[in-house]
Protein backbone atom coordinates (compact mmCIF):
# COMPACT_ATOMS: atom_id res chain seq x y z
CA UNK A 1 0.00 0.00 0.00
CA UNK A 2 2.87 2.37 0.82
CA UNK A 3 4.45 1.75 -2.60
CA UNK A 4 1.13 2.43 -4.36
CA UNK A 5 0.75 5.69 -2.44
CA UNK A 6 4.27 6.77 -3.36
CA UNK A 7 3.72 5.91 -7.04
CA UNK A 8 0.44 7.85 -7.05
CA UNK A 9 2.16 10.87 -5.48
CA UNK A 10 4.98 10.76 -8.03
CA UNK A 11 2.49 10.58 -10.92
CA UNK A 12 0.49 13.48 -9.49
CA UNK A 13 3.57 15.64 -9.06
CA UNK A 14 4.81 14.76 -12.56
CA UNK A 15 1.51 15.67 -14.21
CA UNK A 16 1.14 18.81 -12.09
CA UNK A 17 4.66 19.97 -12.94
CA UNK A 18 3.93 19.47 -16.63
CA UNK A 19 0.79 21.58 -16.31
CA UNK A 20 2.55 24.31 -14.39
CA UNK A 21 5.43 24.41 -16.88
CA UNK A 22 2.92 25.57 -19.48
CA UNK A 23 1.30 28.96 -19.79
CA UNK A 24 -2.37 29.79 -19.32
CA UNK A 25 -3.90 32.47 -21.53
CA UNK A 26 -6.93 34.59 -20.73
CA UNK A 27 -9.16 35.75 -23.58
CA UNK A 28 -12.17 37.99 -24.01
CA UNK A 29 -14.57 36.95 -26.78
CA UNK A 30 -17.14 39.16 -28.51
CA UNK A 31 -19.73 37.99 -31.03
CA UNK A 32 -21.19 40.98 -32.87
CA UNK A 33 -24.36 40.10 -34.80
CA UNK A 34 -25.27 42.20 -37.84
CA UNK A 35 -28.30 40.10 -38.83
CA UNK A 36 -30.69 42.46 -40.65
CA UNK A 37 -33.56 42.45 -43.14
CA UNK A 38 -31.69 44.35 -45.85
CA UNK A 39 -28.80 41.90 -46.15
CA UNK A 40 -30.62 38.71 -45.20
CA UNK A 41 -33.98 38.89 -47.02
CA UNK A 42 -36.08 39.44 -43.89
CA UNK A 43 -36.07 39.18 -40.11
CA UNK A 44 -38.41 36.55 -38.65
CA UNK A 45 -40.67 37.23 -35.68
CA UNK A 46 -38.84 36.85 -32.37
CA UNK A 47 -35.43 36.83 -34.06
CA UNK A 48 -32.73 35.99 -31.51
CA UNK A 49 -29.59 33.96 -30.82
CA UNK A 50 -29.27 31.00 -28.49
CA UNK A 51 -26.50 30.83 -25.92
CA UNK A 52 -23.00 31.01 -27.37
CA UNK A 53 -21.54 27.74 -26.10
CA UNK A 54 -18.53 25.60 -26.82
CA UNK A 55 -15.28 24.22 -25.47
CA UNK A 56 -11.53 24.58 -25.70
CA UNK A 57 -9.93 21.28 -26.57
CA UNK A 58 -7.06 19.47 -28.28
CA UNK A 59 -6.82 17.95 -31.75
CA UNK A 60 -7.99 14.52 -30.57
CA UNK A 61 -11.59 15.71 -30.66
CA UNK A 62 -13.67 17.87 -32.98
CA UNK A 63 -17.19 18.90 -32.01
CA UNK A 64 -18.15 20.21 -35.44
CA UNK A 65 -16.74 19.48 -38.89
CA UNK A 66 -17.96 20.57 -42.30
CA UNK A 67 -18.55 17.42 -44.34
CA UNK A 68 -19.21 15.25 -41.27
CA UNK A 69 -22.48 14.32 -39.60
CA UNK A 70 -23.60 16.54 -36.75
CA UNK A 71 -23.65 15.02 -33.28
CA UNK A 72 -26.94 14.97 -31.40
CA UNK A 73 -25.59 17.79 -29.24
CA UNK A 74 -24.90 20.01 -32.27
CA UNK A 75 -28.25 19.04 -33.82
CA UNK A 76 -30.14 20.12 -30.71
CA UNK A 77 -28.34 23.47 -30.61
CA UNK A 78 -28.93 24.11 -34.33
CA UNK A 79 -32.61 23.09 -34.27
CA UNK A 80 -33.82 24.38 -30.91
CA UNK A 81 -30.99 26.21 -29.15
CA UNK A 82 -30.92 23.48 -26.49
CA UNK A 83 -27.34 23.02 -25.30
CA UNK A 84 -27.86 20.35 -22.60
CA UNK A 85 -26.85 17.35 -24.75
CA UNK A 86 -23.80 19.19 -26.06
CA UNK A 87 -22.69 20.10 -22.53
CA UNK A 88 -23.43 16.84 -20.71
CA UNK A 89 -22.44 14.38 -23.44
CA UNK A 90 -20.25 15.90 -26.16
CA UNK A 91 -18.08 18.11 -23.98
CA UNK A 92 -18.26 16.04 -20.80
CA UNK A 93 -17.08 12.93 -22.65
CA UNK A 94 -14.19 14.91 -24.14
CA UNK A 95 -13.21 16.24 -20.72
CA UNK A 96 -13.30 12.77 -19.19
CA UNK A 97 -11.14 11.46 -22.04
CA UNK A 98 -8.58 14.20 -21.42
CA UNK A 99 -9.33 15.96 -24.71
CA UNK A 100 -11.09 19.13 -23.50
CA UNK A 101 -10.54 21.57 -20.67
CA UNK A 102 -14.01 22.99 -20.05
CA UNK A 103 -17.52 23.71 -21.24
CA UNK A 104 -17.91 27.34 -22.30
CA UNK A 105 -21.30 28.78 -21.37
CA UNK A 106 -21.91 32.19 -22.92
CA UNK A 107 -25.08 34.23 -22.85
CA UNK A 108 -27.91 34.43 -25.39
CA UNK A 109 -29.07 37.49 -27.35
CA UNK A 110 -32.74 38.40 -27.45
CA UNK A 111 -32.62 40.34 -30.71
CA UNK A 112 -31.36 39.91 -34.26
CA UNK A 113 -28.47 42.34 -33.87
CA UNK A 114 -26.35 43.00 -30.83
CA UNK A 115 -23.44 41.58 -28.88
CA UNK A 116 -22.64 38.46 -26.86
CA UNK A 117 -19.48 38.61 -24.74
CA UNK A 118 -17.48 35.97 -22.90
CA UNK A 119 -14.87 37.56 -20.64
CA UNK A 120 -11.98 35.96 -18.78
CA UNK A 121 -11.86 32.63 -20.63
CA UNK A 122 -8.77 30.80 -19.37
CA UNK A 123 -7.13 28.42 -21.84
CA UNK A 124 -4.18 26.10 -21.17
CA UNK A 125 -1.59 25.04 -23.74
CA UNK A 126 -2.88 21.46 -23.55
CA UNK A 127 -6.24 22.57 -24.99
CA UNK A 128 -5.52 25.40 -27.45
CA UNK A 129 -8.35 24.79 -29.94
CA UNK A 130 -11.61 26.72 -29.66
CA UNK A 131 -15.12 25.75 -30.79
CA UNK A 132 -18.17 27.99 -30.30
CA UNK A 133 -21.75 27.59 -31.56
CA UNK A 134 -24.98 29.64 -31.44
CA UNK A 135 -28.32 28.96 -33.15
CA UNK A 136 -29.79 31.41 -35.66
CA UNK A 137 -33.25 31.49 -34.11
CA UNK A 138 -35.79 30.74 -35.26
CA UNK A 139 -34.53 28.53 -38.07
CA UNK A 140 -34.71 24.88 -39.18
CA UNK A 141 -31.14 23.96 -38.16
CA UNK A 142 -28.92 26.97 -38.84
CA UNK A 143 -26.11 28.23 -36.66
CA UNK A 144 -23.02 30.38 -36.56
CA UNK A 145 -19.88 28.64 -35.41
CA UNK A 146 -16.13 28.61 -35.21
CA UNK A 147 -14.55 25.21 -34.87
CA UNK A 148 -11.07 23.89 -34.07
CA UNK A 149 -9.69 27.44 -34.05
CA UNK A 150 -6.01 27.43 -33.06
CA UNK A 151 -5.20 30.00 -30.36
CA UNK A 152 -1.47 29.22 -30.31
CA UNK A 153 1.00 30.44 -32.91
CA UNK A 154 3.36 27.90 -34.47
CA UNK A 155 6.07 29.56 -32.36
CA UNK A 156 4.25 28.56 -29.18
CA UNK A 157 3.10 32.10 -28.38
CA UNK A 158 -0.55 32.88 -27.77
CA UNK A 159 -2.29 34.80 -30.54
CA UNK A 160 -2.96 38.34 -29.36
CA UNK A 161 -6.02 39.10 -31.48
CA UNK A 162 -8.24 37.15 -33.88
CA UNK A 163 -11.11 38.61 -35.90
CA UNK A 164 -13.36 36.19 -37.77
CA UNK A 165 -16.04 37.53 -40.14
CA UNK A 166 -19.17 35.37 -40.08
CA UNK A 167 -19.45 35.34 -43.88
CA UNK A 168 -21.95 32.48 -43.83
CA UNK A 169 -23.94 30.34 -41.43
CA UNK A 170 -23.81 26.57 -41.08
CA UNK A 171 -26.61 24.11 -41.77
CA UNK A 172 -26.50 21.09 -39.44
CA UNK A 173 -27.97 18.89 -42.18
CA UNK A 174 -30.61 17.46 -39.84
CA UNK A 175 -33.75 19.37 -40.92
CA UNK A 176 -35.11 19.96 -44.42
CA UNK A 177 -36.75 23.34 -43.68
CA UNK A 178 -35.91 26.12 -46.12
CA UNK A 179 -36.84 29.34 -44.31
CA UNK A 180 -36.71 30.87 -40.84
CA UNK A 181 -40.12 29.71 -39.67
CA UNK A 182 -40.37 26.33 -41.40
CA UNK A 183 -42.09 23.74 -39.23
CA UNK A 184 -39.96 20.99 -37.74
CA UNK A 185 -39.07 18.63 -40.58
CA UNK A 186 -36.36 16.27 -39.40
CA UNK A 187 -34.59 14.67 -42.32
CA UNK A 188 -35.08 10.93 -42.69
CA UNK A 189 -31.65 10.86 -44.28
CA UNK A 190 -29.55 13.48 -42.47
CA UNK A 191 -26.71 14.93 -44.49
CA UNK A 192 -23.37 16.27 -43.31
CA UNK A 193 -22.84 19.76 -41.94
CA UNK A 194 -22.34 22.35 -44.68
CA UNK A 195 -21.91 26.11 -44.88
CA UNK A 196 -24.62 28.20 -46.52
CA UNK A 197 -22.32 30.12 -48.83
CA UNK A 198 -22.73 30.82 -52.54
CA UNK A 199 -25.62 33.24 -52.00
CA UNK A 200 -28.03 30.66 -50.55
CA UNK A 201 -31.22 32.41 -49.38
CA UNK A 202 -32.06 33.89 -46.95
CA UNK A 203 -28.49 34.95 -46.20
CA UNK A 204 -27.53 35.73 -49.80
CA UNK A 205 -23.81 35.46 -49.17
CA UNK A 206 -23.79 38.45 -46.82
CA UNK A 207 -21.93 38.40 -43.50
CA UNK A 208 -24.12 37.97 -40.45
CA UNK A 209 -21.60 39.22 -37.91
CA UNK A 210 -18.09 38.67 -36.61
CA UNK A 211 -16.29 37.12 -33.66
CA UNK A 212 -13.37 38.94 -32.07
CA UNK A 213 -11.02 37.14 -29.69
CA UNK A 214 -8.60 39.25 -27.65
CA UNK A 215 -5.75 38.10 -25.41
CA UNK A 216 -5.81 39.90 -22.05
CA UNK A 217 -3.27 37.99 -19.94
CA UNK A 218 -0.75 35.15 -19.99
CA UNK A 219 0.15 33.34 -16.80
CA UNK A 220 3.37 31.34 -16.83
CA UNK A 221 6.51 30.53 -14.89
CA UNK A 222 9.17 33.23 -15.05
CA UNK A 223 12.76 32.26 -15.80
CA UNK A 224 15.02 32.36 -12.78
CA UNK A 225 16.88 35.49 -13.90
CA UNK A 226 13.63 37.46 -14.22
CA UNK A 227 12.39 36.48 -10.77
CA UNK A 228 15.66 36.83 -8.87
CA UNK A 229 14.30 39.77 -6.85
CA UNK A 230 11.41 37.68 -5.56
CA UNK A 231 12.01 35.30 -2.68
CA UNK A 232 9.38 32.82 -1.51
CA UNK A 233 10.08 30.59 1.49
CA UNK A 234 9.78 28.00 2.81
CA UNK A 235 9.04 26.11 -0.38
CA UNK A 236 7.67 23.44 -0.01
CA UNK A 237 5.51 24.88 2.76
CA UNK A 238 3.03 23.51 5.24
CA UNK A 239 0.81 26.56 4.79
CA UNK A 240 2.68 29.65 5.99
CA UNK A 241 4.79 31.46 3.39
CA UNK A 242 6.99 34.55 3.48
CA UNK A 243 7.41 36.56 0.28
CA UNK A 244 9.93 39.36 -0.18
CA UNK A 245 10.67 41.58 -3.15
CA UNK A 246 13.10 44.38 -3.96
CA UNK A 247 10.25 46.89 -4.42
CA UNK A 248 6.97 47.39 -2.59
CA UNK A 249 4.23 44.96 -3.48
CA UNK A 250 0.74 45.68 -4.79
CA UNK A 251 -0.99 42.29 -5.07
CA UNK A 252 -0.27 38.60 -4.62
CA UNK A 253 -2.39 36.09 -6.53
CA UNK A 254 -2.41 32.34 -5.90
CA UNK A 255 -3.48 30.08 -8.79
CA UNK A 256 -4.20 26.35 -8.76
CA UNK A 257 -2.94 24.01 -11.49
CA UNK A 258 -6.03 24.73 -13.60
CA UNK A 259 -5.18 28.42 -13.72
CA UNK A 260 -7.98 29.51 -11.38
CA UNK A 261 -7.34 32.19 -8.75
CA UNK A 262 -7.84 30.62 -5.32
CA UNK A 263 -6.58 33.54 -3.23
CA UNK A 264 -5.85 37.21 -3.91
CA UNK A 265 -4.18 39.49 -1.37
CA UNK A 266 -3.88 43.28 -1.83
CA UNK A 267 -0.69 44.75 -0.33
CA UNK A 268 0.05 48.28 0.89
CA UNK A 269 3.51 49.88 1.22
CA UNK A 270 5.61 46.85 2.04
CA UNK A 271 8.09 44.61 0.27
CA UNK A 272 7.68 41.70 2.68
CA UNK A 273 4.51 39.71 3.29
CA UNK A 274 3.61 36.64 5.31
CA UNK A 275 0.73 34.59 3.94
CA UNK A 276 -1.43 32.00 5.62
CA UNK A 277 -2.34 29.43 2.95
CA UNK A 278 -3.30 26.67 5.36
CA UNK A 279 -6.87 26.76 4.04
CA UNK A 280 -5.70 25.51 0.63
CA UNK A 281 -5.41 21.85 -0.28
CA UNK A 282 -2.01 20.23 -0.57
CA UNK A 283 -0.54 20.43 -4.05
CA UNK A 284 1.17 22.68 -6.57
CA UNK A 285 0.28 26.35 -7.04
CA UNK A 286 1.45 29.41 -8.94
CA UNK A 287 2.23 32.55 -6.97
CA UNK A 288 1.96 35.71 -9.07
CA UNK A 289 3.51 38.79 -7.52
CA UNK A 290 2.80 42.30 -8.84
CA UNK A 291 4.74 45.30 -7.55
CA UNK A 292 3.78 48.98 -7.43
CA UNK A 293 5.47 49.51 -10.80
CA UNK A 294 2.99 47.03 -12.33
CA UNK A 295 5.76 44.50 -13.02
CA UNK A 296 4.96 40.89 -12.18
CA UNK A 297 6.78 37.61 -11.62
CA UNK A 298 5.43 34.12 -11.09
CA UNK A 299 6.89 31.15 -9.22
CA UNK A 300 5.79 27.67 -8.26
CA UNK A 301 4.83 26.83 -4.69
CA UNK A 302 4.28 23.39 -3.20
CA UNK A 303 1.96 23.02 -0.21
CA UNK A 304 2.45 19.79 1.66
Amino acid sequence: MKNITQITLVLFLTISCQLLSQSIATYNITFQSTWNATDHTSIPPNAHWSKLVGSNHNSNVSFLEVGSMASLGIEMIAESGNNVQFETVDVENAINAGNAQQYINGSSLGSASGTITIDGLEVSEEFPLLTLVSMVAPSPDWMVAIHDLELLESTGNWKSSINIPMTYVYDAGTDTGTDYTSGNADSNLPISVFNMSNSIAPFNGNAIGNIEITLTNVLGINHENSSANMKLFPNPSQGYVTITNSTNLETIEIYNILGKIVQETPITNTSKVQLDLSNLQKGLYLVKLKNINKNSVTQKLILK
